[in-house]
């Protein structure tokens, strides 16, 4: 059982914590001791899952740009060659190469210093082996072994490589587009093709200098591609709409054919067209749902809950596949892509409206930079016919309104409760004709109503970490959210241990 220290690192299938000082009320809780506990915990727990003893690991360590980052790597190495690890570094490195490491570099296990799109102070630790990243289940077991401080024998005799791994990683990605578009100049199919980058500041620059320029694509309306773990610019995250308007704003200006966006640690993208149209949350779906059901006729794709019922038609009825609507978190809608597959159920891709989008074609593996190339590869295909990206998705149907309010629980055991006021609102639910109960729903409570009664639907679930009640809702009708809203009202009178 993890007491309350330990307890506050588990973010899911990652750990993050307080790195740096500077954020008020945010005292620095990822200390050097404590990373070496974690970096401790981890060997072991890498010796039981592969038999082997520490001596025999090889292990990769990188970072993103934040700036404790360095600080946290320089911790896991040393720890790690105390027990005779080989230890690979890559330094600054995107999270989808570390795991390309152990398919590449034969590595045991990886590890990333990074807290994704999280503000400057916060840094964190997450883990691959050569079967993808690590359980939630797995996560605690690390964790319990740093708080009893259980670790391999300390022998000593471990050593250390530098290699510059991103190197490898954008040679597979500019091979990949040279193979797929399959150009009359094959070494430089991108030629004539304007791409705008937006890293953010995060460690996403070299897929403009490293992968799209030594193909022929001009980059030069690219903005913030230095490393800079301060974010001086906005936040390195595709579901913000400051980012997204920075680089709608750089593909306009520069007259871009695309632009192009990642996290701070690429395991997330987003696009925006030629006219700096947006496409993300559902229009990502759509456009990756497009590209992975390709040669895959009929097949599924898994999303998380909160997609919009104009994508659901999209997919099953433009495209022809099937859309399994799962659970919010990117390593749940990976795990059910991968149970699909071995019951025999073809599934080419799992996405999450965050941007998290994982291919079978690419180990399940959620890389924003390999979703940009599938992408960017078809829009060079589409170019050829005159068309635009956007094409592919023009028959989407969007909501005219949308909303999230998340509903503050107040209760200790915030689980519970949040449990106890879904199985209320659907029985609430059940005893109202107007209210149609979604039967393909696997997360919360999710319901529709006709054009008479807010034309659209209400998706209530429980946040996967946080003591939230996140409330989605779509409406087709100017004023229906407002509408949807009001059949609540009633409702929430009869709940307990809500911020309402």
């Amino acid at each position: 059982m993890l007491n309350d220290f330990y307890k506050q690192f588990k973010s899911g299938t990652d750990i993050r914590g307080v790195a740096s000082e500077g954020v008020e009320g945010e005292p620095l809780n990822l200390t050097n001791e404590a990373v070496k506990n974690m970096a401790g915990g981890f060997a072991l727990w890498l010796c039981g899952k592969t038999g082997k003893n520490a001596s025999e690991l090889k292990i990769s360590i990188g970072r993103d740009s934040r700036i404790s980052g360095q600080r946290i790597a320089g911790v896991v190495r040393d720890t790690l060659l105390e027990f005779g690890c080989k230890v690979i570094y890559t330094d600054y490195a995107s999270t989808p190469s570390m795991f390309m490491t152990t398919v590449d570099l034969g590595c045991d296990g990886a590890v990333q210093i990074t807290a994704s799109h999280h503000p400057f102070n916060r840094n964190g630790l997450k883990f691959f082996t050569r079967g993808g990243g690590l359980e939630g289940s797995d996560i605690t077991a690390i964790l319990e072994f740093a708080q009893e401080e259980k670790t391999p024998e300390i022998t000593g005799g471990g050593t250390v490589e530098n290699i510059n791994y991103m190197e490898q990683y954008c040679e597979n990605l500019k091979n990949l587009i040279k193979k797929e578009v399959n150009a009359e100049n094959y070494e430089r199919p991108l030629e004539g093709f304007r791409i705008a980058v937006d890293a953010g500041n995060g460690v996403g620059g070299f897929y403009a200098d490293k992968v799209l320029a030594p193909l022929g694509a001009d980059t030069c309306g690219s903005r913030y591609l230095d490393p800079d773990g301060m974010f001086p610019n906005h936040v390195p995250n595709p579901e913000s709409p400051v980012a997204m308007k920075a680089i709608s704003e750089a593909v306009i200006e520069s007259g871009s054919d695309l632009g192009v966006i990642f996290d701070t640690d690429v395991d997330r993208g987003a696009v925006v067209d030629s006219k700096g149209n947006e496409i993300n949350r559902n229009r990502l779906v759509a456009l990756a749902s497009a590209i992975a059901l390709e040669g895959c006729e009929g097949g599924t794709i898994v999303t998380d809950s909160i997609t919009s019922d104009g994508l659901k038609e999209f997919i099953e009825t433009t495209l022809g596949g099937k859309h399994y609507r799962y659970r919010r978190g990117y390593k749940n809608v990976i795990d059910k892509a991968l149970e699909l597959n071995a019951q025999g159920i073809r599934c080419p891709l799992a996405i999450e409206t965050s941007g998290h989008a994982a291919m079978q074609e690419n180990y399940f593996l959620d890389d924003g930079a390999y979703l940009c190339t599938k992408i960017i590869i078809k829009a060079a295909q589409l170019r050829r016919d005159g068309k635009d990206i956007s094409d592919l998705i023009s028959t989407l149907k969007e909501p005219r309104e949308q909303r999230e309010v998340r509903i503050k629980i107040l209760e200790e055991d915030f689980r519970a409760c949040g449990e106890k006021v879904i199985a209320q609102l659907l029985k609430y639910a059940e005893e109202r004709d107007t209210w149609h109960i979604a039967p393909d729903n696997r997360e919360g409570i999710r319901v529709s109503f006709d054009k008479d009664n807010g034309d659209g639907w209400f998706l209530l679930r429980l946040s996967v970490h946080d003591p939230i009640m996140p409330l989605n809702i779509e409406s087709n009708s100017e004023g229906g959210v407002e509408v949807i809203l009001s059949h609540l009202n009633d409702f929430w009178k009869t709940t307990r241990g809500l911020d309402i």
